[in-house]
């Protein structure tokens, strides 16, 4: 069934910048998608990101968007929950503008449980800035400036955040659209930090040096790695090794979120100073 996504969009903007075949226009459409089952209006929703070809996602949508700098997305987003709790904020990310520079804010947005969704493509490289590995680069890949195979451990960064303190964690991969629009609407209807890992393709920068220079090629290797998570549970550890787990990983509705407990204490000192 179709859907109308061009409330959402600026087509003044349009063509984008993007590189045909990358998942990012997957993403983008999956979240307009959901915003449409949401029913979320463009003048109540907040889209703030940082820097890198994730980030250039929020000056194609018709809505209140923030474009900031490397790394400090959530820190501006937060000032904006902070003074409009009222309004919906949305956090779109690369794996290196919001893993490596911004990884700081990225767990105490989490240990705070501010009610933002943070979504991270990940695309295992940076893109824009030159190909570089981040710190979601499979041990061995190779990057611009790991010619000869990346020697670090990469980040679980579904395992991050809920360690950090997130009360919905979950991921989805880029070979499957519907999946990407399921999560995200679980999470954009969370009270509370909600994050989404989006694994998806950079086929000019990781693969074109990974023998996957072709989008659906590295799209396929991507769809075949990816298994539910009761399936993930089940294999062993040789089988997981080769795979990852797609859905909702962690899910808290018991906790307080962040703005909620700010408006009660300024409640407290208003009915204080009265007195």
């Amino acid at each position: 069934m179709a859907f109308d996504y061009m409330p959402y969009i600026r087509e003044a903007k349009m063509p984008h910048m993007w590189c045909p075949g990358c998942g990012i226009g997957t993403i983008m459409k999956s979240m307009i998608r959901a915003f449409t089952d949401l029913e979320w209006a463009p003048e109540d929703l907040a889209v703030v990101s940082g820097i890198g070809c994730t980030s250039r996602l929020p000056g194609y949508l018709n809505a209140n968007t923030l474009h900031t700098t490397h790394g400090r997305a959530l820190s501006f987003a937060t000032g904006i929950k902070m003074h409009c709790p009222d309004k919906h904020v949305v956090v779109i990310s690369g794996d290196g503008d919001g893993s490596a520079i911004g990884g700081n804010h990225l767990i105490h947005a989490a240990r705070r449980n501010i009610d933002i969704t943070v979504i991270i493509n990940n695309n295992n490289i940076y893109g824009m800035t030159g190909g570089q590995y981040s710190p979601t680069t499979p041990l061995g890949a190779k990057a611009a400036t790991a010619p000869y195979g990346n020697l670090e451990p990469s980040f679980d960064l579904v395992k991050l955040v809920q360690g950090a303190g997130a009360s919905f964690v979950a991921r989805a991969q880029v070979g499957n659209g519907k999946q990407i629009s399921q999560m995200l609407k679980k999470a954009f209807a969370h009270k509370g930090m909600s994050f989404v890992e989006i694994v998806s393709n950079c086929h000019t920068q990781f693969g074109r040096r990974n023998k996957m220079a072709d989008p659906m090629n590295m799209v396929n290797w991507i769809n075949d790695r990816a298994v539910p998570l009761k399936k993930f549970d089940g294999m062993s550890e040789d089988d997981q090794a080769k795979h990852f787990p797609v859905g909702v990983m962690h899910e808290d509705t018991g906790r307080t979120e962040y703005t909620e407990t700010y408006e009660k204490l300024i409640a407290k000192l208003r009915d204080r100073r009265s007195a």
